[in-house]
C-alpha cells in the first residue's frame, strides 16, 4: 500500500448549467445544493479501482475506463507518474442521470479533487481542468470542458479553447439567482448532439455572436437588464427544444414570473432561469412547475444563487 499520512481524502463538485442560452460549449456556471461526492482511498491493488456507487440505480459502469470518475483519476495517476499505486474510489451520485446539469462533470471534478488531496495536491485548480475533462469521455465520447470548468472553478466560465483546455473565469454579478426545473424525462448528451445541425447560417451565427459578448459585459457591469436581453439562443434551442415537453410554455411561464431568461440547462430536460431575488426565482419555479402539472409530467424544483466556489475537499 502507497505510504502516505493520509488514507483517505472526499471532495464535493457542484451540479452546473451549460451553455448559458447563447454560449453552446463555451459558458457554463455552477450552482448551491446539488452536485457528486468522490472519496478516494490507497488500495493495496494497482490502478483505480471503483468500489461502490450509490444513487445511481445501478446503471452506471464499475469499470474505471468507463466511468467519468475512473476515467479521470486515472489521468491523474498518469500526470502525477503514480500510475502503479492503487487508488478506490467511493461516488455519491446525488442529481439524476441525464438532467443536463453536469453530472458527469462532478463526478469527474470530484474525483481529482479528492485524489489530488490525498496525494498531498501535487497539482493546482487549473492543472486538475485537462483531467477532469478527460473524464467527459466515458460520457458523451467528447472532451468538453464547460461543465467540468465551472464545477471546478465556480462562478461563470468561459472556454476560450476544448483541446488542450483553456477556460476564462468571469464576474459573477451578486444578485443573480437560479431557477431549475428537471422533468422526470431523460436525454443523453450523446443523442442530444446527434439531432444538431452541421451548418448555421451566417446570420443566426452573428447573433449569437453578439449576444455571447453582450452576456460577458453584462456580467462584468452587472447589468440584468442587458444579461437578460442576451440570453437568447438562436441556433440549439429551437432544435433541442423539441425533446422536452411543454418547453415553450414553460420558457413563457417563466419569463412572464420576472425571469431575465430562460433556456435549456446543458443537453436538458433541465431549464434554466436567472432572476435577481431569491422570491422571485422561486415564484419562476412554481409557474413552471404548473406547467408540467397541466401535463401529468412529474419534475423538480431547484433554486440557487450562483456557486462562485466551485469543488472542495470536505473531508479528509
Amino acid at each position: 500500500m502507497a505510504n502516505n499520512h493520509k488514507k483517505k481524502a472526499t471532495a464535493f463538485a457542484p451540479a452546473t448549467v451549460a451553455n448559458v442560452g447563447c454560449g453552446y460549449d463555451v459558458l457554463g456556471f455552477a450552482i448551491h445544493g446539488q452536485g457528486d461526492v468522490v472519496t478516494a482511498s490507497f488500495s493495496d491493488k494497482p490502478g483505480v479501482t471503483i468500489k461502490s456507487i450509490t444513487g445511481d440505480d445501478g446503471r452506471l459502469p464499475l469499470e474505471a475506463e468507463k466511468n467519468t470518475a475512473g476515467l479521470a483519476a486515472i489521468a491523474l495517476l498518469k500526470k502525477a507518474g503514480k500510475i502503479d499505486i492503487g487508488i478506490e474510489l467511493e461516488i455519491e451520485k446525488n442529481m439524476p442521470l441525464g438532467s443536463g446539469l453536469g453530472s458527469s462533470a462532478a463526478s469527474s471534478v470530484a474525483s481529482v479533487v479528492a485524489l489530488n488531496e490525498l496525494l498531498g495536491n501535487p497539482f493546482t485548480k487549473n492543472e486538475l481542468l485537462p483531467m477532469s475533462v478527460e473524464g467527459e469521455l466515458a460520457a458523451s465520447g467528447t472532451a468538453h470542458a464547460d461543465n467540468a470548468a465551472a464545477a471546478l472553478f465556480g462562478g461563470f466560465i468561459l472556454v476560450k479553447n476544448h483541446q488542450p483546455p483553456d477556460v476564462i473565469s468571469l464576474h459573477t454579478p451578486e444578485k443573480l439567482h437560479c431557477t431549475i426545473i428537471h422533468p422526470n424525462i431523460e436525454i443523453h448528451t450523446k443523442n442530444s448532439r446527434l439531432i444538431l445541425k452541421k451548418q448555421v447560417p451566417l446570420e443566426k451565427a452573428v447573433k449569437q455572436w453578439g449576444n455571447v459578448g453582450s452576456l460577458i459585459v453584462g456580467l462584468y457591469t452587472d447589468d440584468y437588464e442587458l444579461i437578460g436581453r442576451s440570453l437568447h439562443d438562436e441556433i440549439i434551442e429551437p432544435v433541442r427544444s423539441m425533446l422536452i415537453p411543454g418547453f415553450k410554455e414553460m420558457k413563457d411561464a417563466a419569463l412572464k414570473a420576472g425571469a431575465l431568461g430562460c433556456s435549456i440547462s446543458g443537453s436538458g430536460p433541465s431549464l434554466f432561469a436567472l432572476s435577481t431575488s431569491e422570491n422571485r426565482a422561486k415564484k419562476i419555479g412554481k409557474e413552471m412547475g404548473r406547467v408540467l402539472d397541466e401535463i401529468d409530467l412529474k419534475y423538480t424544483v431547484h433554486v440557487s444563487k450562483i456557486n462562485t466556489e466551485g469543488a472542495a475537499v470536505i473531508r479528509d
